[in-house]
């Protein structure tokens, strides 16, 4: 049974991109299985009155297509711009309107940079990009990554590269079964320390 009011992380969801299917070896024979999965997984763990944080790259491909599976999903959503957002502020001028757009959409608030959350008795930062690591060979985005100040951070970006590193937890689909994970579980990790 789902808890009442529930709050769940989820990121890197590249809703519509064909490509990811390869670069992530995800489980799906073509872009329209991969999305109905994800908005399926989504809606059996998400319950209406719940808050999912989407820690970025919600969506790719035709966004007049992929943007609006927003509003099939259950739930309170609240973006935390990811570099594969059209609204990030990391990509300038071509970001004007774009955020009008993802509220449309159906998300609720849509947050540029780094945030804060409590998470039981820790407060973690919350941004897509991890203190450090990529889904590449190098660290991209250096100028938009958070300050390690000491404190946990919940992150994606790095798709199937690690679950936990350090005081960073990847909260992607890559490592979550495709699906959001519920904040008690992070509240566990973060209380199990680091690895």
């Amino acid at each position: 049974m789902l808890d009442r009011m529930a709050t769940w992380f989820t990121a890197d969801l590249h809703l519509g991109h064909r490509n990811i299917i390869d670069y992530c070896n995800r489980p799906f024979a073509g872009v329209d299985e991969m999305n109905r999965a994800l908005v399926s997984n989504w809606n059996q763990t998400v319950a209406d009155n719940d808050t999912v944080w989407v820690v970025g790259d919600f969506a790719l491909g035709k966004v007049a297509a992929t943007l609006a599976l927003t509003g099939e999903l259950n739930g309170r959503k609240i973006l935390v711009a990811g570099n594969h957002d059209r609204c990030w502020h990391g990509h300038g001028r071509r970001a004007a309107g774009w955020t009008e757009r993802y509220l449309d959409a159906g998300f609720d608030e849509v947050i540029q940079g780094e945030t804060t959350v409590d998470l039981g008795d820790t407060t973690a930062t919350v941004c897509h990009f991890p203190y450090r690591g990529d889904s590449h060979d190098h660290d991209r985005f250096a100028e938009h990554r958070p300050l390690d100040r000491g404190q946990w951070l919940i992150h994606g970006h790095v798709h199937e590269k690690w679950t936990q590193s350090g005081r960073m937890v990847n909260v992607g689909v890559d490592v979550a079964d495709f699906r959001p994970i519920n904040a008690q579980q992070i509240v566990k990790t973060l209380r199990a320390g680091t690895s």
